[in-house]
């Protein structure tokens, strides 16, 4: 417990300067302390209430630096989840193939069970009450540390959602029986396989049994991706492997791309804010919570609705806006654009105005309120004086004709008296 208080300590101390920590965790079931890394986002201590999925990662001292990179990279972009990530050293005293040991019917045993208990019983439920931990967990492994890694989907409930196996070498019969397993699994499950055709020729073969019986796996809950790498061997596979698996878990995170604007959004005459709904509830459900949505996205379907003069849906986006960004402009902004496209100027120079007095957004700042407000105003005024003005000459028009006087030479002259 010693060990684990100063790991927290330690890090709390260094998270000011680095996200990154190395130190020993005293572990009850190996018997002593083992080398981990717990590596933290960028912007962990700024997203106070913001959870992140856990990446455990195995032989750390050499798969730690690709998953990072591509981790880093893709939330560079925003085209990955920023994630915690957690590696396991397993370089000292051969201790990756302790770890890894099985039994005839592929069950951990001894030194095996006890780095799986490790894992699930003592450094897991560590990291998730001491960090923000979304509950969604992945796991990599390579070689003996990726045919480990399978044994957790014996159990019914499986510890992690996501699997990455990098040219792993299995234990018995494991080809067989993974995949029925995942035939039966009642949770989501992703599981990614990978070979080359420099790999291990032992491993290789028992792979492709594996890739085929994978195959068979039909099942709503089970995702499955795979890799046969050209001109590679068993050790040059691990960072084409980790950069396809993790954009494969995450298929669906990224923001919408013009390529998805143009062949789903862009062709939708309805629906578009109901689109980004979807969009993020199945994120939700894969990550198990709900990030923010984009203000990329919502600018793209701003234009998918401008796009289709589908204006109903400005309404709801404005809804989906407040939830999101409230206090901000952009629900204001949105209503107003419903007004100013369905023959509503009045109702559209007031949302514009109101939208003035929230905090700018994005591009949407108080100068474009107050140029939008008056343009409008400016339109309004122009119509109520040709109004006027038509109202004047009708009035005019109808002004009837004044009666011709008799003038006195036209009356009949009074009889003189006699």
């Amino acid at each position: 417990m010693k060990s684990k208080v100063l790991l927290l300590l330690a890090f709390m101390a260094s998270s000011v300067f680095a996200q990154r920590i190395d130190q020993p965790f005293e572990s009850q079931k190996l018997g002593g302390p083992r080398d981990v890394t717990i590596v933290l986002p960028p912007n962990y201590e700024a997203n106070k209430d913001k959870k992140y999925p856990l990446f455990v990662v195995l032989d750390s001292d050499y798969l730690l630096d690709p998953v990072l990179g591509t981790m880093k990279y893709g939330a560079y972009w925003d085209d990955l989840p920023e994630v915690i990530i957690v590696g396991i050293n397993q370089n000292k005293g051969n201790e990756r193939e302790y770890d890894s040991q099985f039994d005839e019917n592929g069950i951990p045993t001894e030194s095996g069970a006890k780095f799986f208990e490790f894992l699930g019983i003592e450094l897991i439920p560590y990291i998730e009450k001491s960090f923000r931990v979304a509950p969604y967990r992945l796991i990599v492994g390579h070689d003996v540390t990726a045919g480990f890694l399978n044994a957790y989907l014996y159990k019914d409930n499986p510890v992690f959602n996501a699997y990455l196996c990098l040219s792993p070498d299995l234990a018995a019969e494991m080809e067989t029986r993974i995949p029925e397993r995942l035939k039966i699994m009642q949770k989501p499950i992703y599981f990614y396989l990978a070979t080359a055709d420099g790999d291990l020729k032992k491993d290789r073969e028992r792979i492709k049994v594996m890739e085929e019986n994978l195959k068979t796996v039909k099942s709503d809950f089970v995702k499955t991706g795979f890799d046969d790498f050209k001109n590679t061997s068993h050790y040059s596979l691990v960072p084409n492997a980790i950069n396809n698996a993790i954009f494969g878990i995450f298929e669906g995170y990224q923001p919408i791309s013009m390529n998805e604007f143009q062949e789903k959004l862009g062709k939708m005459d309805k629906g578009h804010t109901q689109y980004l709904v979807d969009k993020y509830t199945a994120i939700e459900k894969k990550l198990g919570f709900m990030p923010k949505i984009r203000l990329s996205d919502f600018k793209a379907i701003e234009a998918a609705i401008m796009k289709n003069k589908n204006y109903e849906d400005f309404m709801p986006l404005s809804d989906l806006a407040k939830k999101n960004y409230p206090k901000t402009m952009l629900p204001d902004y949105h209503k107003a654009m419903f007004y100013d496209n369905t023959g509503e100027p009045a109702k559209a120079q007031k949302a514009f105005m109101s939208a003035f007095g929230q905090s700018e957004i994005r591009d949407l700042t108080k100068d474009m309120m107050l140029e939008r407000a008056d343009a409008i105003k400016g339109q309004l005024k122009g119509k109520n004086k040709k109004k006027n003005k038509n109202q004047e000459e009708e009035v005019v028009e109808e002004v009837p004709v004044e009666t011709p006087v008799e003038t006195p030479a036209e009356v009949p002259a009074e009889e003189p008296k006699q």
